[in-house]
């Protein structure tokens, strides 16, 4: 059974507000097996929180995430100039994998800049192995965008053969792809899996009003803005027949995630992600 999670990203602020050792036991009291790190530092201080969780809280690191290569906009350690520290936090932390969120926004404007993107992930997916390091990859709804009649997930696949995958059922679902097919064209690589709901919202009756008004453009942008990031369980996607797709397809963890709350409190909303998942066998 792939064990479940939750993506970090999710309580980032309270992280920054109250520190890494209390964030890790909130979650730790809301019976998940482990996390994984993206949007927070991994400095000496969240590092050690971290390994300590993991001594005292058994709460395990699932992944970090890393960018290929030095980019202004990352805040995450990179796999040039902090390839040694990485592998250090990884054996600290116990922690098998590392994943790349996003591949440069530059990369996925033509087949030759994806091309040698995948290169780069390659090369650094060999120079991890001897360490017991996976290097994954994370799709999202763009990584389905066709350069040159190929989707992009599978130009990466394509050119980086020693890569993993960590699969965002949302962002496929978005992406226009059903998550089953994607999970089975995935077999084998499919090592993490992003558990988060599809959500539409009913139209407001503000929202109704506008076309009588003549706000026909204000009414299309509310209208394509119904659909939400949601819980998992609180939208329309079929995990019952998801999950165990998942588990089929090799994944080695399972991690909540949520990328707007929508003002709700995010332990709130991990607390009913996990709730939904144990009516189901989670």
């Amino acid at each position: 059974m792939p064990k479940l999670g939750v993506q970090m990203m999710m309580v980032k602020e309270a992280v920054a507000e109250e520190g890494m050792w209390p964030v890790l036991q909130r979650l730790h009291d809301l019976d998940l097996e482990g996390v994984e790190v993206s949007q927070i530092p991994t400095d000496e201080t969240n590092v050690a929180a971290l390994e300590r969780g993991t001594r005292e809280l058994g709460l395990a690191v699932g992944a970090l995430s890393v960018a290929i290569e030095p980019i202004a906009t990352a805040s995450c350690d990179n796999l040039v100039t902090d390839f040694a520290k990485i592998v250090e936090d990884c054996q600290r932390l116990d922690c098998r994998y590392v994943r790349i969120g996003m591949m440069p926004v530059a990369a996925m404007t033509s087949k030759d800049a994806c091309e040698e993107f995948a290169r780069k992930c390659q090369a650094k997916a060999q120079e991890l192995a001897p360490h017991g390091i996976t290097l994954c990859y994370h799709n999202h709804h763009v990584d389905l965008a066709q350069l040159e009649g190929e989707r992009i997930f599978d130009i990466v696949r394509r050119v980086a053969p020693s890569l993993g995958f960590e699969v965002d059922l949302h962002w496929v679902m978005r992406g226009g792809m059903n998550p089953l097919d994607m999970l089975k064209n995935y077999h084998g690589v499919c090592k993490l899996v992003h558990l988060k709901d599809f959500r539409v919202v009913p139209l407001t009756p503000e929202m109704a009003e506008l076309p009588s008004q003549g706000k026909h453009r204000e009414f299309a942008i509310e209208f394509n803005n119904l659909v939400r990031f949601s819980e998992v369980g609180a939208g329309n996607m079929n995990w019952p027949e998801l999950l165990p797709a998942a588990k089929a397809a090799g994944a080695d963890w399972f991690f909540i995630e949520q990328d707007e709350t929508y003002g709700r409190d995010p332990f709130d909303c991990i607390k009913d992600s996990r709730e939904y998942l144990r009516t189901i066998g989670y």
